[in-house]
């Protein structure tokens, strides 16, 4: 989904079901109502292609899931999460729409591709700081770097 036209007044949310991504989605969801547009929530998830070559050793040879079966379970999780955020916050304004899709790939890849066009892409962060993001690859990272519009990375809340 490359070079989408039709993305005007789209908020493009990265899920994960992660307590920074709910923070994220709850973001995208106001701004989109705040600007009368629409929030696209995308899970994405690794492939078990991915996951086969990461193997070694005879643990390489287990048969991974059906990756029909993957998706589902990743589009149910998904679903499951945005709405227990829908029901679950206060809004001051009407919802706007929110779809819900999940991608196999790379998050910050898919992410920066399907935001081409759009008027945000919205991640969370899950606060590992700048060591532990230079280390282990960020997402948030990725898609301030790459996207072609602008990027909101909202931290998770702190407990007071």
């Amino acid at each position: 989904m490359t070079g989408n036209g039709d993305q005007a007044g789209v908020i493009v949310c990265g899920i994960d079901g992660s307590a920074g991504s709910r923070s994220a989605l709850r973001e995208a969801i106001r701004t989109a109502a705040r600007r009368g547009g629409r929030v696209r929530a995308v899970a994405v998830y690794e492939p078990p292609e991915v996951w086969a070559a990461w193997g070694y050793g005879a643990a390489s040879g287990i048969p991974g899931p059906d990756p029909d079966l993957l998706r589902e379970d990743e589009l149910g999780a998904a679903r499951t999460m945005v709405d227990e955020v829908l029901e679950e916050t206060e809004w001051d304004a009407a919802l706007p729409e929110v779809t819900v899709e999940v991608v196999a790939g790379r998050p910050a890849e898919v992410l920066v591709d399907l935001a081409q066009g759009a008027d945000e892409l919205v991640v969370g962060h899950r606060g590992r700081g700048a060591f532990g993001s230079v280390m282990l690859g960020s997402v948030g990272l990725g898609c301030v770097l790459h996207a072609t519009c602008p990027v909101t990375v909202v931290p998770e809340p702190v407990a007071a």
